[in-house]
């Protein structure tokens, strides 16, 4: 055990702002704001800090907690503590950035909440909590504790949809909870099975029983090839419907459509990718074996989510499912790098997780911005705004840019290396990919060129151009893009180690 508690800090942090928001009345509004903003930026400075640490060359193993919490049973002669669940924390590059991530998109989603309208105090709460959540699934080292703070993530997401969301809020809500609920429980099921035949749920040490470095009479009960393929399969689809893998996709949709703009910041940003670093961190951490065999799948089914998204992308009529299944196309990148199984591909789908946060991010606030203005996030309403709005009409181009795959942005980096990853092993499937990466174009290209350069609608002639405090999380957003995208150094540092585990383990 180490004595750093800087993990439990960051997680718990929010809850200081819960806290404090505890004894605000509902009707100081402005202070309630105040304080909901700065309830993010403590999480925020505790993320930098163990930055910066890790910078100054701090090793990240440092940073793990271990504390005994259940124990279930005593087993004499067993080396191995059975059927114990600690309490666990631990990072590595790959969940450094994404807690760095978190905090950020946190906060500049906190400021995109001043365009929430009502119940600021109850917002806030569960704005905070949601944080709360996310931070703890990719700290925990334990499958139980990271199900826990997993399953917290679920419970606010689904009030902030379906009380501060769109006219079909509620439809939206309780199809995101009926959806991740069934992945909760398939996931729930293969954490159970887990425990109940190696005894342990430290995620560490089940890769390595199942790797079979630690012996068989070690543990209570075998694990057969059937039920390794039975447990990949089940994280494989658990996980596949938080990305998401079509088809199971749809719910998706709706609450990228129905949400608050500040939520699917964070829901685009951050809870997607939850789906990505399971896939990574137990599909192909704990089964690599199996996650080798099923690379070819994999890559189809990339493929498939990359075409069609963007095919059906280009037919839409409103931006918010225009930016909705342009999601669902990039996160067949994040597929298309991880069924390639080498170092190009797996790093191409890891920096594509860590753009689109960003991306997806910049593209949904500034939807934000503009349907605060007009109401409408329709493409045949939303002509000519470059003339009434052109910053922010630059602003969504160079997010559609970034979103496009144009080299000095992080897009293009994420881009390249999945696909030349992919054309290394499977050349035939990626070039039909390609075929996704020219549509991106196409259908970014056409949604952004009929908003910003067709015929002005007349309803909004008076409107004003994005506000400086709007222009706070634009201006993060945008630098991060283009810094990644012209330095991707400053995330393959982190990343190195994390891909040389992965690497190892599926034998590359």
């Amino acid at each position: 055990m180490n004595e750093s508690i800087l993990l439990s800090l960051l997680i718990f942090s929010p809850l200081l702002g819960m806290l404090l928001l505890l004894f605000i009345p509902k009707t100081q509004e402005n202070t309630i704001k105040l304080v909901g903003f700065l309830g993010t930026l403590l999480p925020l400075a505790v993320a930098l800090v163990i930055y910066m640490q890790y910078k100054g060359g701090k090793a990240l193993s440092s940073f793990s907690e271990a504390y005994e919490w259940i124990q279930f049973g005593y087993f004499p002669g067993i080396e191995v503590r059975l059927f114990a669940i600690d309490y666990e924390l631990g990072i590595n590059g790959f969940s450094m950035l994404l807690l760095l991530l978190t905090t950020i998109l946190a906060s500049l989603a906190a400021i995109a909440s001043i365009h929430i309208k009502k119940e600021w105090k109850g917002y806030f709460m569960l704005f905070l909590l949601l944080e709360l959540g996310m931070l703890g699934v990719f700290a925990a080292e334990n499958l139980l504790l990271f199900f826990i703070f997993f399953e917290l993530t679920l419970i606010p997401m689904f009030f902030l949809i379906g009380k501060w969301g769109y006219f079909d809020r509620e439809k939206a809500a309780y199809s995101y909870l009926v959806y991740n609920g069934i992945g909760s429980a398939i996931l729930l099921i293969v954490i159970i099975v887990l425990f109940a035949r190696t005894g342990t749920s430290n995620i560490a040490l089940l890769s390595e029983i199942l790797s079979g470095n630690i012996p068989s009479n070690q543990i209570p009960l075998p694990i057969t090839t059937e039920l390794r393929w039975g447990l990949f399969l089940g994280i494989l689809v658990a996980f596949g419907v938080k990305l998401p893998i079509f088809p199971l996709h749809s719910w998706m949709l709706r609450v990228h459509v129905q949400a608050p703009p500040s939520i699917v910041m964070l829901h685009s940003g951050i809870l997607l990718k939850i789906g990505a670093f399971g896939l990574i961190r137990f599909g192909a951490g704990l089964f690599p074996e199996e996650f080798v065999s099923f690379s070819v799948i994999l890559a189809i089914l990339g493929v498939i989510n990359l075409l069609y998204g963007a095919f059906l992308a280009f037919i839409q009529d409103d931006f918010k499912m225009v930016l909705a299944y342009s999601s669902i196309s990039h996160m067949g990148i994040v597929l298309i790098g991880l069924a390639a199984l080498n170092e190009a591909g797996i790093q191409g789908a890891i920096f594509q997780v860590i753009s689109h946060g960003l991306i997806s991010a910049l593209l949904f606030f500034l939807v934000g911005v503009l349907y605060e203005r007009v109401h409408t996030s329709s493409l045949m309403n939303l002509g000519g705004i470059s003339k009434v709005m052109p910053l922010t009409a630059g602003f969504i181009l160079t997010g559609a840019m970034a979103s496009l795959g144009l080299p000095g942005m992080s897009g293009f980096v994420s881009e390249f290396m999945a696909f030349l990853g992919l054309f290394k092993e499977m050349p035939i499937i990626a070039a039909v990919g390609t075929i996704g990466i020219i549509m991106t174009a196409v259908y970014l290209l056409r949604a952004v060129l009929n908003m910003t350069y067709g015929p002005l609608n007349e309803k909004i002639t008076e409107v004003v151009d994005i506000r400086r405090v709007e222009l706070v999380p634009v201006l993060i957003l945008v630098g991060l893009i283009v810094l990644i995208g012209v330095y991707p150094a400053v995330l393959t540092g982190p990343l190195q180690s994390t891909l040389e585990t992965i690497m190892i383990g599926i034998g590359g």
